[in-house]
Formats: C-alpha cells, sequence, structure tokens
C-alpha cells in the first residue's frame, strides 16, 4: 500500500504524462494479478484490489489536477493498453517453445485466461472507470468539500460496481457462493482504499 501511495506521489510530481502512464499500469497490474489467489483470515482472495483502488486514485487525482477531459484520455489509453496486451499476449503462445524451454508452460498458466474472464475483465474495466470519471465530476459540480473525500466517496461506489460486475461476468457458476465472494473482495478494497487514501493524503497536500 505504501509502494501505490508512493508511486502516485512520484507520478505526480513528474506530470500528466507521468499519472496518466501509472494509470494505464495499475490497470494492467490488478487485471494480471487476479489471478493469484492467497489466503487472508481463513478466506481466499486474490492480490489485486490495492492495484484497482489505487488505479481509481490515481484516476481522480488525475481529474482534479489536469481536467475531466485528461482523466478521459487515461481511460482511453488504459484501455488501449490492456488490449493491446491481451492480444500479444495470445501472439506470444502462438510461438512454438524449444526442447530446451521451460518457461512456456508457466506463460501459457498465466496468459490463457479464458475467454470468459477476459471479456468480464475489459467489460468491467471500460464501464467501472468511465463511471467513475462521470460520477466523480457529478459529485465535484454538486458538493463543495474535499476533493478527497469525494474521491473516497466516489471509488466506494466504483469499486462495488466493479465487484459485483466482475463477479457475476467472470465468475458466476464457478464458485460455491456469490454472496461470500461480493462481500469479502469488496471489504478488502474498502479497507485497502481506507489505507491508502490515508497515506496519499498526506504525502499529496502540498502539491495540490
Amino acid at each position: 500500500m505504501m509502494a501505490a501511495a508512493a508511486a502516485i506521489r512520484f507520478s505526480l510530481h513528474l506530470g500528466k504524462e507521468a499519472l496518466i502512464t501509472l494509470v494505464a499500469l495499475m490497470a494492467l497490474l490488478a487485471n494480471f494479478f487476479v489471478l493469484k489467489q492467497i489466503e487472508l483470515l481463513g478466506f481466499t482472495v486474490t492480490c489485486s484490489d490495492v492495484f484497482a483502488i489505487a488505479d481509481i486514485l490515481s484516476l481522480n487525482l488525475l481529474q482534479v489536477r489536469f481536467g475531466k477531459e485528461s482523466a478521459q484520455k487515461a481511460i482511453t489509453i488504459s484501455l488501449g493498453a490492456f488490449i493491446f496486451f491481451a492480444l500479444f499476449s495470445q501472439i506470444h503462445l502462438l510461438y512454438l517453445p524449444s526442447s530446451y524451454d521451460t518457461a512456456h508452460s508457466h506463460y501459457a498458466m498465466l496468459l490463457s485466461p479464458s475467454p470468459r474472464l477476459l471479456l468480464a475483465s475489459l467489460t468491467t474495466f471500460a464501464i467501472v472507470q468511465y463511471f467513475d470519471v462521470q460520477f466523480f465530476a457529478y459529485l465535484r459540480r454538486r458538493l463543495q468539500t474535499n476533493w478527497q473525500l469525494l474521491s473516497v466517496f466516489s471509488i466506494l461506489v466504483s469499486q462495488a460496481l466493479d465487484t459485483v460486475l466482475f463477479s457475476f461476468l467472470g465468475l458466476y457458476g464457478l464458485v460455491a457462493s456469490m454472496t461470500s465472494i461480493i462481500i469479502i473482495s469488496y471489504a478488502l478494497k474498502v479497507v485497502t482504499l481506507l489505507v491508502l487514501s490515508s497515506l496519499q493524503r498526506h504525502r499529496t497536500a502540498d502539491a495540490l
């Protein structure tokens, strides 16, 4: 979490282009690391929630500092990077490994998500990021308060949408309890958001 907050702070220091790049990178990492599962308090969870939260937090910061158009540009670039990665990872797998190769099976396991999961990720990514930009802009117009409080609220709403959408699009029928998956995943995102936004609030106040 501290590393993610430091990355956001450093990207903000470098400028708009760096922050846009970070948004795209966090989106890719969130979708790639979702494949790894860990045990936490007796529950099986993924390692990607911190990247998903950092991605949306960076997007909101981008909108505050550089405008809504910059945030929308970041979404377009992120979506393009996501599609590029998905396409070329499949092309990469088409190359036949040599008899000395020991990595192909690992690449195949990591880069061969089912079409359903890939489509679920792309659909959820596009909808949630577009929703967050519009919703955050709406909150800023309607409520004259600290932008970071508005950002936390908008992320809580957008990540609820993200959790429900991806769970039903990608996992429905594949897990024993959709309710447990949704509740635990969202609870972890809430905790991650509160910690990360607290760290980020102290590190970006002087920059704004």
